[in-house]
This record gives structure tokens, sequence and C-alpha cells, in this order.
């Protein structure tokens, strides 16, 4: 059967890095040819019955085991300022499962640049991507989220006495178990693909060449060292 890949047009961003935000937008947005749903299905097999089935309403057991054991996770969310991705992690069990509709994700210290808080803010539709060490298959779960500063719930979680700024309450959507695929081609808990640190230069100098700030390399490894002694929690 020969495939139509010029069904639709739309206008799409080209560029890259941070022009794509940035005042020169204009100069890289252009009509192209792009596939649309339909075109887009008929270009790939169909989904198993499997894996069509395996999309959940809410979380069963299996998936609250899962998240009781992730000490990881991966938060994708977006608006019209655009899409964010951004780690969450502690030890297992920091998430925790209200009930099989209902997820709390502590806010604990990080950069207070507020990039997902804000998109969520805005569009509280979220994506979350649970992983376990160890476990190739990893749990996605997509909701809605609401911000909580209730200090009631902000209790929940206590570290020498630090609770979170905030709080995620998550209404699940869907849930489903994922292949194990990406992380068996990744390699992911393998030493294969694991680097010598020195293959990279330390975060503090890739800051002050990226940023330009007055501060020495050695003073923001020092602010760095003292948030993560001091201000992990």
């Amino acid at each position: 059967m020969k495939r139509n890949f010029s069904r639709g047009k739309s206008r799409a961003i080209v560029g890259c890095g941070a022009d794509l935000y940035g005042p020169r937008i204009q100069e890289y947005i252009s009509l192209v040819t792009t596939l649309d749903a339909t075109a887009l299905r008929e270009t790939y097999p169909a989904p198993s019955e499997r894996a069509v089935r395996k999309t959940l309403p809410a979380l069963d057991h299996h998936m609250r085991r899962f998240i009781s054991l992730s000490p990881f996770l991966c938060m994708g969310t977006s608006s019209d300022a655009g899409g964010d991705v951004t780690p969450r992690g502690d030890a297992p069990g920091f998430v925790h499962v209200l009930d099989d509709r209902t997820l709390l994700i502590p806010d604990w210290p990080g950069n207070n640049r507020l990039d997902s808080l804000s998109n969520l803010a805005s569009n509280p539709r979220v994506g979350l991507l649970f992983f376990v060490p160890g476990m190739d298959e990893t749990l996605r779960v997509n909701g809605i989220a609401e911000i909580s500063v209730d200090p009631v719930l902000l209790r929940r979680w206590d570290v020498g006495g630090k609770h979170p700024h905030s709080a995620l309450r998550v209404t699940v959507r869907e849930a489903f178990l994922h292949c194990a695929k990406a992380l068996i081609r990744s390699r992911l808990w393998k030493d294969d693909y694991k680097i010598d640190r020195s293959a990279m230069p330390p975060y503090a100098q890739m800051l002050k060449e990226q940023t330009g700030v007055a501060q020495t390399t050695e003073q923001i490894q020092a602010s760095l060292e003292d948030s993560y002694t001091n201000t992990l929690y």
C-alpha cells in the first residue's frame, strides 16, 4: 500500500538551543509538511492487544508495589511557555500512594526555578515515569496535578524536622507498566556505558562557563557542596 506522507501541513519550529524560545523565534518558523495522526499510524505496525489493554484507569497492586520501591522518577509538564522534564528522587517510598487514584509527591529544595510547578499552575496535566534500580521495566502514570502547601499534608514527610515547601497531589487518569526495551538497549543498570567522571568537566566549571557569573569556579563549587550538605532537605 502506498502511503501518503503529505496529508497535512502545520507550522513548526526548526532550530535548537536558546533561540527556540528566544526573540529570534520568528526566524525559525516555517511551513513544513508533517504527518497527520492517520498517516503516522500507518507508518507503524498496529499495537498488540496486550499493549492496548495494559493501560489501567487506576493503580493496581503491582503498580503500588512498584512505586513503593522507586527512589526516582521523571516528571513531564507543559504550558504555553514550553515543555519541561524534571527529576525527582529520594528514598524508596518517597511518593505516597494515598489510594488507587491519588499520589502525593514532595517538592524538596532545588534550584527554585519552579519550571515544572509554574507549568502545572497553568496546565495541571502531568506525566510521571518511575524507575526501580535493577529493574528494566518502568511505570508510566498520567494524571492531573494540584499543588498543595497545606502544612498538615507536608508533615507527611519529615527529615530531621524539615518538610517540603509544597507537594503535588496527582489524580491518576491512566497508568501502565512499560516494557524493558529502552533500558535494555541503554544498559542503564550495567557498567558498560558508565563513564569516568573526568570525561566531563566539573559541574561548577560548566556553570561558570555557561552563566558568566562573577563567582569563581571554586566559589561555585563551595556553594554547591554547602547546598548538598545543608539544604538537601
